[in-house]
């Protein structure tokens, strides 16, 4: 199965959804209550995919609203340095602020996120704000989950995956599911659906296919309902244990988790995504393309940042050929 990037559109990836920002605990090994400096990022998960995307070569773009203040042109300048497109980003008018993530790193498996996200820019994109000439530039439109956990937000996603459809842009779905920003699972569930079924690849953990369908499954159960639409392939995945992949036509790919020494767990879906998504839209197979978004993970879960730590294609091919060459020697 070839995921094919269209030569004639502008940007190979537009992304919707959240931008805020990103303060980690500059002080291992302690709660947060004994943590006196942090360090700024750029973060969100959406925003974070296009940073990867666009480090690991691809033609991106972000659409969404951010804050009229410090922080808001923070990440206007950084991710325009970066070389991503801006043209779809909107300053809101309104007062709303930029969200923030403080993150506390007790331990390696003792990492949280403390989240401000009261009145906050991103949830208020308005579905006027989001432009069908811009979307209809790009091969593909890549949603998050949490832009659907209020309105306006919601509905201007909605449009947004209505458009790419009208165009032929492909839909990525990136569950990225935040309970704190919905009020119920059955409330998630159903928009999460309303996306889901109109996607054309899906990637999220196992637990958050379980909050889209509202039960705790199976994978060969989640596979079977979401293949009856218009999903072609879905990637799952399970931790330390690896991931999957499944496509419509019946193959199932498998990659294990790459060994790193952990810093933090967070940012390892971001990481994931972009690099998988890279690989599928450089030509690589659905099995090299795990790897390359399982490698990924594993070296933004070994650094401080999420976003800085976005790895380039070297660094990525760099880590499969060692742990690729430590296996054959293993196995003589």
């Amino acid at each position: 199965m070839k995921f094919e990037l269209k030569s004639d559109r502008v940007f190979d990836m537009i992304a919707i959804g959240r931008a805020c920002i990103d303060l980690n605990a500059t002080e291992y090994n302690r709660p947060m209550e004994e943590t006196m400096t942090f360090t700024k990022y750029v973060g969100g998960s959406p925003v974070n995919i296009a940073i990867g995307s666009s480090k690991l070569g691809l033609k991106t773009g972000f659409i969404g609203k951010l804050a009229d203040d410090q922080h808001g042109r923070f990440i206007s300048n950084y991710i325009q340095n970066l070389g991503i497109d801006i043209t779809g980003v909107v300053i809101d008018q309104a007062g709303h602020k930029t969200g923030l993530a403080f993150t506390e790193i007790k331990s390696p498996e003792e990492c949280s996120i403390l989240m401000y996200r009261e009145n906050v820019a991103d949830l208020y994109l308005e579905p006027d704000e989001v432009s069908e000439d811009y979307i209809k530039q790009a091969s593909v439109l890549l949603v998050s989950g949490t832009a659907l956990s209020q309105s306006p937000s919601r509905e201007a996603i909605i449009k947004a995956v209505s458009l790419a459809r009208k165009h032929q842009v492909k839909v990525i779905f990136e569950l990225d599911y935040r309970p704190y920003t919905w009020t119920s699972k059955e409330q998630t569930s159903i928009y999460y659906t309303l996306v889901a079924e109109q996607a054309d690849i899906i990637i999220g953990t196992r637990d958050e296919f379980d909050i889209l369908e509202n039960r705790i499954g199976e994978n060969e159960q989640t596979i079977a309902y979401l293949f009856q639409h218009t999903p072609q392939l879905i990637v799952i995945k399970h931790g330390i244990e690896g991931s999957y992949a499944y496509t419509k036509s019946g193959d199932v790919f498998q990659s294990k988790a790459y060994m790193t020494k952990v810093l933090k767990t967070f940012g390892a879906g971001d990481s994931y995504a972009s690099a998988f998504l890279y690989a599928l839209f450089a030509g690589k197979d659905i099995a090299t393309a795990l790897k390359y978004g399982s490698a990924s993970a594993s070296i933004v879960v070994s650094k401080h940042s999420s976003s800085e730590a976005m790895p380039t294609v070297s660094q990525i091919e760099q880590l499969i050929a060692a742990d690729e060459t430590e296996a054959q020697y293993r196995s003589r």
